[in-house]
């Protein structure tokens, strides 16, 4: 840790609970991290399709990477000035009130059973029946059908609710109430952003809308308190006693807040286990109409609220882990690189990792993974390079839809995440979208931003100028590739997504032959 003198430094610390691992971040005024921990969860997958994760796990990991943080870095809870949740969004917890135990495993953002549910509450509107209201396409992805598929399949379940004994909520709810003292009076809350990713919450009012949880079936008895993404929600007991719980943001939300993307017009994508591309739109959401998600982008406190374009891909990250832990190719992550750098090209190879079904800008519940292209001259080395173009090309896609939606064509962009550090990627994601992209001194954006909106509630940083000033370049990639390249290459990968499409039945089975 790094010694202060003269003055008394100011400490902010964020948890991130993310899909794969839960970790806490202590941040200094300048923006610095000062000590990182870091654990992972386990995944479950009781079905084809199905995620789950085990809530009660993932507060236990919590508790210890809040520890661990506190730790290394030398400090008490009583020396952090604010604390801030970012989490993995639509992740949806159900739990017992009085005994604060979760009543079924969280069904996860990736999880597809609830795909039945969804068409059916389309009916002949189809998938736009909610999209006016929520900026969301009916799709397994959100958390209301989630909570509604557990309020029918689990016994009893649905009268409990009723009767006020369940909370729902996503991570950044179960976590603050957790924090804040659980069944001893923990605060039952969540923020604009988070309840915008539920398919419950009227993107104009910012409440819970009425018609919307009739027609899912929902009771209104077991939702949270809807507030702003950056304002004391309570103070934490145990051991951050006394510290203020005074920001939550999606994942996704944070990470456009941490890259200071704070005018209309600019941009970051996060390269996680998806990846997720946002655009700030300012005070009024912008409708789309080519497979785009109208969101929140944040609230501060009284404020009025910012809106994004987003363009959300469910598998990017997670095509390397299954590189690496189904087939076997590689043995960790970081060797993808120089693999997939031994080949000039793909060999005419192409991946598409519908694993889940495609989300932007096709919501095609109905697609599956597939590798095209396949010849004898193809190598472990070319299908390597396919699993990294993969996820520039389905970025590609996000952001040609984001002009047609909104008119703005993005300049540059800013790039945070894992994958970052793939050098290869980046020069990649740069010669197919034609612009600069742009990765910044602190990668943890996501982390960063959940801390600099705590640190703006309680006045650790007084506005977002402030917070501008903190934001460093670190690497820059400029386009190198010539148009018909680009156009070819796309032209291709157009063509192999389409050859993802109608591997599953209306009713979610396989399609047989």
């Amino acid at each position: 840790m790094t010694e202060h003198t003269g003055k008394t430094e100011t400490y902010v610390a964020a948890i991130d609970q993310g899909t794969t691992s839960s970790r806490c971040i202590i941040f200094d005024h300048g923006g610095a991290i000062v000590a990182v921990d870091q654990r992972e969860h386990r995944q479950l997958f009781p079905r084809p399709g199905w995620v789950e994760h085990d809530a009660a796990e993932i507060w236990s990991k919590v508790q210890a990477v809040v520890a661990g943080a506190l730790t290394k870095a030398g400090l008490r809870a009583d020396q952090l000035s604010a604390l801030g949740i970012t989490n993995q969004r639509e992740t949806t917890v159900l739990w017992d009130r009085a005994t604060g135990r979760p009543v079924h495993h969280a069904i996860v953002w990736q999880d597809t059973r609830t795909a039945q549910v969804c068409a059916e509450l389309g009916g002949t509107d189809g998938q736009d029946r909610f999209r006016e209201a929520t900026g969301l396409p009916l799709a397994s992805y959100f958390s209301g059908p989630k909570a509604a598929w557990l309020l029918d399949e689990v016994p009893g379940l649905r009268a409990r609710a009723e009767r006020g004994e369940i909370a729902f909520g996503t991570i950044d709810s179960w976590l603050i109430w957790n924090l804040t003292g659980g069944t001893d009076g923990g605060v039952h809350v969540t923020d604009v952003t988070n309840a915008s990713r539920t398919m419950l919450m009227n993107l104009g009012t910012l409440q819970w809308d009425p018609a919307i949880l009739s027609a899912m079936n929902v009771p209104a008895a077991m939702l949270p308190e809807i507030r702003s993404s950056a304002e004391v929600y309570g103070t934490a007991v145990g051991q951050l006693h006394g510290v203020p719980v005074a920001a939550a943001l999606g994942d996704q939300q944070a990470a456009v807040f941490g890259q200071t993307c704070y005018g209309v017009g600019e941009a970051k994508n996060t390269y996680g286990t998806g990846s997720f591309l946002l655009l700030n739109t300012g005070n009024r959401p912008v409708p789309s109409k080519n497979g785009l998600l109208t969101t929140m982008g944040y609230q501060l406190g009284g404020e009025a609220p910012v809106y994004c374009l987003e363009g959300s891909i469910a598998i990017t990250g997670a095509l390397v882990q299954w590189f690496r832990d189904q087939l076997g190719i590689i043995a960790s992550a970081d060797e993808i690189e120089p693999l997939a750098a031994s080949v000039p090209d793909t060999g005419g190879a192409c991946i598409v990792p519908a694993f889940s079904g495609l989300f932007a800008p096709y919501w095609r519940p109905d697609a599956r993974g597939v590798i095209t292209g396949l010849t004898g001259f193809v190598t472990k080395a070319h299908l390597a390079r396919a699993v990294l173009e993969a996820t520039s090309w389905q970025t590609r896609e996000v952001v040609d839809a984001m002009f047609q939606d909104s008119g703005v064509r993005i300049t540059r962009l800013k790039v945070d995440g894992g994958m970052t550090a793939n050098n290869l990627l980046m020069q990649h994601q740069a010669d197919v979208l034609g612009v600069p992209v742009i990765r910044p001194v602190i990668s943890e954006t996501t982390c960063l931003g959940a801390a600099y909106a705590a640190g703006l509630a309680t006045g650790v940083w007084q506005d977002l100028d402030e917070l501008r000033t903190h934001w460093q370049r670190d690497q820059e990639w400029t386009p190198r590739m010539d148009g018909p390249t680009r156009d070819r290459g796309f032209a291709q990968w157009r063509k192999a997504v389409e050859r993802s499409f109608g591997w599953l039945a209306e009713d979610g089975s396989a399609q047989q032959a």
